[in-house]
């Protein structure tokens, strides 16, 4: 079973101006692949229709084995908590403490501030931030932001992790770091989407590519056995 099933997704903002068409794809559980374009392309508007944030396109999203425009509200609140979502941007608020931050989805889903701490403080640890827990976002380097981020992001262990460009804004040491740390969560068994247009990620890292350009997808293969399906 699919993880993920796009079957012949269009998606325009305007109606008119086509950002992706037709588009189709799976994604296996276990899997792990590189997003690839050029700027514009509609990467990011892909990532958003995998989480259900917007439900206003043409064709079949097909999620954890749900129809997702035929899910309500609190379904696909539901469905988010399976899904890990990291942004470029870091997202972090400000006037919590990093335990707090990663703390917050499991407060969301109703735990007690010491459960979800307590929790928290595991996530932080292996992830390399037991030091910080402590301190403020912006007292931070880029890279533990980024890291924190993640932390947030799979402290509910979801079974699918979606990044959009977590290395825009890490140099290159932070960002081969921060793809060490996905390979090891994909090792444990998450399935990873990584939007990212690092050519040296790509090729330190080979993974296989859904490349999106010109409104089309196309497959390029990074290893022998291939775990997702392209149908053009």
């Amino acid at each position: 079973m699919s993880l993920v099933d796009f079957r012949q997704v269009s998606f325009s903002y305007d109606g008119t101006n086509i950002i992706f068409h037709n588009v189709s794809f799976s994604l296996k559980p276990g899997s792990f692949h590189y997003l690839t374009g050029p700027s514009g392309a509609g990467k990011s508007s892909l990532i958003r229709l995998m989480y259900a944030d917007r439900l206003d396109y043409a064709g079949k999203i097909s999620v954890l084995g749900q129809d997702l425009k035929r899910l309500n509200e609190d379904q696909i609140a539901s469905l988010r908590q399976n899904i890990g979502v990291v942004f470029q941007d870091f997202l972090l608020l400000d006037h919590l403490s990093v335990l707090d931050n990663v703390a917050i989805p499991l407060r969301l889903v109703g735990q007690t501030w010491s459960k979800a701490r307590k929790v928290a403080t595991t996530i932080l640890e292996w992830i390399g931030l037991g030091l910080q827990m402590e301190s403020f976002p912006k007292e931070l380097s880029g890279g533990q932001r980024q890291r924190a981020v993640i932390a947030r992001a799979i402290i509910n262990r979801p079974k699918l992790l979606i990044a959009d460009e977590p290395t825009g804004n890490l140099d290159h040491a932070n960002a081969m770091k921060l793809l060490y740390l996905f390979e090891e969560l994909n090792k444990q068994g998450t399935t990873i989407l990584f939007a990212t247009h690092n050519h040296d990620l790509l090729t330190s890292f080979p993974h296989p590519q859904l490349h999106l350009e010109n409104g089309l997808l196309r497959f390029i293969d990074a290893v022998p056995d291939l775990k997702a399906v392209i149908n053009d």
